[in-house]
């Protein structure tokens, strides 16, 4: 039975490395954007808004239509989204009478794609029979870090080599990817993550059960104490080490990847005998000291460690609270999948807004910023507590 599976095991596998194309490539060209299409950076960056933005909506409204359409359907077309939204990054800046307007439609068709990946990846591969589904999911979750490595460290060595203006036949090289796993997945056997006979919870459902409200929160708080960190690490890398910005997007957002990556992979392949309970627990408290080191650290380059740390000790936080999602709500069906997802979106884009909030209020001290992001962690740890301490998931 295990083996029928282990070709839908790859292939979700590979659909977290087209997540990360969809999230980590099109920033990579957002000054060659400018120089090409007269475009302004700052109405550049709002295609990471709409990237963003749209997920969040394909998160909420997947609810509504997934389970009718079924996963197989649902999956192959988040990957001819994806591969449409790279394409048309080639063919759409050029066909559209406004260059910036036909790069917002590729997003926002790779966006649905995006989402779509988000909201199905995890409950496909929970679907599946493992001995330990939480080491599958954190091995599953650890793809997306390497793929955001390998899409980063592979376009920068394309540019070297083949200069930056051929950036169109890279992105249809990326496009490649979802085309030959979207054919996988019309192919492979996609078990239903409900029991036959039984119906998954429905939102009202979930939205009666305190339980769901804390991994909610929990979700919410891996998602900001990941990226309020992450989306700072150049910064701190270019400051420590005194070196470019290539070398610090290297040196910095890289080592934090690479460390978070580790960290999934580690539980990936040691989680039966690792708590946990206790391993989330212990990866929470080493966030705190992450984010103390990096906001209280007199030196830059201790800092740029503190970014580091903090990748190694959120790896754990999202693919866990979907674990333990799983074994307390275990009818929680797509429905718990999707909002779970949202939530986590919701935390990704909340978590640096606060901290160029606070950031800004402050004199742009970006580390007194960074010290304000310290409550997502600690939110954190109380929820583990309080979700630990409800010892029966049906009294809820």
């Amino acid at each position: 039975m295990k083996d029928k599976y282990q070709k839908t095991m790859y292939a979700c596998f590979a659909g977290y490395i087209v997540q990360a194309i969809v999230n980590n490539f099109v920033p990579l060209l957002f000054l060659t954007f400018e120089s090409s299409y007269n475009i302004p950076l700052s109405q550049i960056t709002m295609l990471i808004t709409f990237n963003f933005g749209i997920q969040l909506i394909v998160d909420l409204l997947s609810t509504k239509f997934v389970d009718r359409i079924g996963y197989r359907v649902s999956i192959v077309m988040a990957h001819v989204f994806a591969a449409g939204g790279l394409i048309g990054l080639v063919v759409l800046p050029d066909l559209l009478p406004n260059a910036f307007a036909g790069l917002l439609v590729a997003v926002v068709i790779y966006a649905i794609g995006g989402g779509l990946i988000e909201v199905l990846i995890s409950p496909i591969m929970e679907s599946c029979p493992t001995e330990n589904k939480e080491k599958a999911m954190s091995l599953l979750h650890s793809f997306y870090c390497w793929g955001h490595v390998g899409v980063v460290l592979l376009s920068t060595l394309f540019f070297k080599l083949f200069g930056i203006g051929n950036w169109k036949i890279l992105a249809l090289i990326w496009a490649v990817i979802p085309i030959v796993n979207g054919i996988v997945f019309c192919k492979t056997p996609i078990a239903s993550l409900i029991e036959e006979g039984e119906t998954g919870m429905s939102i009202r459902d979930l939205c009666k059960s305190q339980i769901f409200w804390i991994l909610m929160l929990m979700m919410v708080c891996a998602g900001a104490s990941e990226q309020a960190v992450s989306q700072w690490a150049s910064t701190f890398a270019e400051q420590g080490l005194g070196v470019t910005k290539t070398i610090g997007d290297l040196a910095g957002p890289m080592a934090f990847a690479i460390l978070m990556g580790s960290a999934r992979a580690f539980y990936g392949k040691f989680g039966e005998k690792i708590d946990l309970d206790k391993f989330m627990m212990g990866s929470s408290l080493l966030c705190v000291i992450a984010y103390l080191c990096i906001s209280l650290s007199p030196s830059p380059l201790i800092s740029l460690v503190g970014c580091a740390v903090c990748g190694l000790s959120v790896g754990i936080m999202w693919p866990g609270t979907f674990s333990k999602a799983s074994a307390t709500l275990k009818n929680g069906g797509t429905a718990m999948f999707a909002l779970l997802a949202l939530a986590g979106d919701v935390g990704c884009s909340g978590g640096p807004t606060l901290v160029g909030f606070v950031t800004g209020q402050m004199s742009n001290n970006l580390k007194l910023g960074i010290l304000a992001g310290i409550v997502f962690p600690i939110l954190l740890i109380v929820a583990e507590i309080v979700l630990k301490g409800r010892k029966n998931p049906k009294n809820n």
